[in-house]
């Protein structure tokens, strides 16, 4: 309903017809408070006047746009400000765009730029294609990027990607602004032909290519920006952050589920008197737990505002900067006239919690309630049947020795994400090497889930440390897997089973008894529940490992991280046990 929206070309007759008063406006806002992103100014006893989807005046006295059907609102001078922006976010995960609008609108996000990597790495076009009609008829606005990131290295990625034919077709659809996130960026420093190729392609046709420069400076930093990606949201300190900015990058400061940082960022910003123009806000991600708790852009505001920054720059920061990086400007990001009026309303900035939205001058949000409908979403048969794989047996967790002790590599985990190279000495019983309690030494195990090929791979996790039989996860960054850690192999199997029984998810089993799940059933990522029973079944799945022993707050992340390529030191998928940085994949029996 909002994500599609006539270019400004086609509404000037009628917006210069409303602003000069030879004709009426459809709704005036009286009595407002205007925060003004164009000149940091907040200007009381302001009037808005919108014809149809559009703003036509702002200014001290709206009365000559005013006719017999225009509907008047006196905000009471209340704050306004325009509607606040993701500039990247991760939303195929955990609930439907639907469920998630349902709490981020609350929060005062309209408009949300969506990186769908995952669903397109399980169900490529056809699940970009999906993933844009789950997000469509939204009292949202979503824009959406081309995945740039996969498959991460060809060497050893077996993931769905998007053909060059097809990203060219992605370009032609609504929404659809330019590339994702470049992640592999050592594919760019080399220039890898497919990357190249997609790269020119994006720019031909006047897209952002949004990038990944975690670990890079100097000149592969410089290679890096030359080649057109000129944005970024991994910089995790001032020093990440200026450098880029010298070299004209766009700053997406993530304040998300993986990583915050905007503590890390903002006081040296400050200290340091730099620009702000190309400073934003996104999350990358937010699971059910932290959007409840912290709320969304509306948290990095409040985060921002108490570090010291200045209000006004904090909301230009949450929309302006937005959409002028993504070409946007001229439509979105201010309460000016030509804009689409995606407008908040406050009681109040200290708390940041609107208690009116509008989004394209459609009231959708009312004293803190969504009033707008939200479509319903037909799920196509084959969207839920994306686990392809054969039932387990214990045999499929078996790692075969002749030896009684076995020398092994093992992924020691130093946090959810963080990986290191080590070896371990583990016993050999009945010609199967087995996990090690004592050690803290557990088996994983990964298998392709999205071709249901033969390929798995069986190796040991050392640091786990809950007390449970298996912990097995569908979802993960972004070979899509079935990642399956345990610490035996009927637990294991009963895990692996229950995931391909529930179409995708997370479970936790001990002693043949399935303690928490939190079934995705939508391509192994995306749950068909409600927002309310997707959170309580995550936070019991975390709390069922974390409360059993477990090392790390969020665990979950363990099987999100573990195939990611993309990461030191090392590294599991179907394809192998993969050392990162020498690129080799590596025996799990050493001798």
């Amino acid at each position: 309903m909002f994500i599609v929206f006539l270019g400004l070309s086609a509404s000037i007759h009628t917006l210069n017809a409303v602003a000069i008063g030879d004709k009426a406006a459809d709704l005036v806002l009286e009595n407002c408070s205007l925060v003004n992103v164009y000149t940091g100014e907040i200007l009381p006893e302001t009037q808005v006047a919108i014809s149809k989807d559009r703003i036509a005046y702002v200014g001290e006295d709206a009365s000559h746009t005013k006719g017999k059907k225009t509907v008047v609102i006196n905000l009471e001078k209340k704050f306004i400000t325009p509607g606040f922006a993701d500039s990247h976010i991760h939303i195929d995960q955990f609930f439907s765009p639907a469920e998630f609008v349902k709490k981020s609108l609350l929060c005062g996000v309209t408009s949300l730029f969506a990186d769908s990597v995952d669903i397109v790495s399980t169900c490529g076009f056809s699940g970009f294609k999906e993933f844009i009609k789950m997000t469509s008829g939204l009292p949202a606005r979503f824009f959406h990027v081309v995945p740039g990131g996969t498959p991460v290295d060809r060497k050893f990625s077996h993931v769905k990607s998007l053909s060059p034919t097809e990203e060219k077709s992605a370009l032609r659809m609504p929404g659809v602004l330019g590339l994702g996130e470049v992640f592999s960026w050592t594919k760019v420093t080399k220039r890898d032909s497919k990357t190249m190729k997609t790269l020119s392609t994006m720019l031909e046709n006047n897209c952002v290519i949004n990038g990944h420069t975690a670990g890079m400076s100097g000149k592969k930093l410089n290679a890096y920006v030359s080649s057109g990606i000129l944005s970024c949201h991994e910089p995790i300190n001032f020093e990440q952050v200026i450098e880029r900015l010298r070299l004209g990058m766009w700053i997406m400061i993530r304040e998300g589920s993986i990583r915050r940082d905007i503590k890390d960022i903002i006081p040296l910003v400050l200290a340091n008197k730099t620009n702000k123009d190309r400073l934003m806000f996104c999350s990358d991600g937010l699971d059910p737990i932290d959007i409840t708790k912290f709320g969304h852009i509306d948290h990095c505001i409040r985060e921002a505002v108490k570090l010291g920054l200045n209000l006004t720059d904090a909301i230009s920061m949450a929309s302006k900067n937005c959409f002028d990086y993504y070409n946007l400007g001229k439509d979105l990001g201010g309460i000016s006239p030509g804009k689409l009026a995606d407008v908040l309303v406050f009681d109040d900035l200290t708390k940041m919690k609107p208690k009116k939205i509008f989004v394209g001058g459609r009231l959708v949000v009312s004293n803190g309630t969504i009033v707008s409908k939200i479509k319903g979403y037909d799920i196509p048969k084959w969207l839920t049947k994306t686990i392809k794989l054969k039932k387990f047996t214990e045999d499929n967790f078996s790692i075969k020795s002749n030896s009684d002790l076995v020398d092994v590599n093992v992924i020691k985990m130093k946090t959810e994400i963080i990986t290191e190279k080590i070896t371990e000495s583990l016993i050999s019983e009945d010609g199967n090497v087995i996990p090690s309690p004592d050690k803290d030494v557990w088996k994983v195990a990964a298998f392709d889930r999205t071709f249901g090929s033969e390929k798995h791979t069986i190796g040991f996790l050392k640091n786990f440390g809950a007390k449970v039989g298996a912990f097995a996860s569908t979802w993960n960054f972004h070979e899509n897997n079935l990642i399956v850690i345990g610490s035996n192999e009927k637990d294991m199997a009963i895990a692996a089973n229950n995931l391909i029984k529930t179409q995708g998810g997370m479970v936790v089993v001990n002693e043949g008894k399935i303690l928490s799940s939190l079934p995705l059933e939508l391509a192994g990522i995306i749950s068909r529940d409600n927002f309310e029973n997707v959170s309580e079944n995550f936070a019991n799945l975390n709390a069922t490992l974390t409360d059993a022993g477990c090392k790390f707050e969020k665990p979950h992340l363990v099987p999100l991280f573990l195939p990611f390529f993309a990461l030191p030191d090392i590294r599991i998928s179907s394809n192998g046990l993969v050392d990162i940085k020498d690129r080799v994949i590596l025996n799990t029996v050493i001798s």
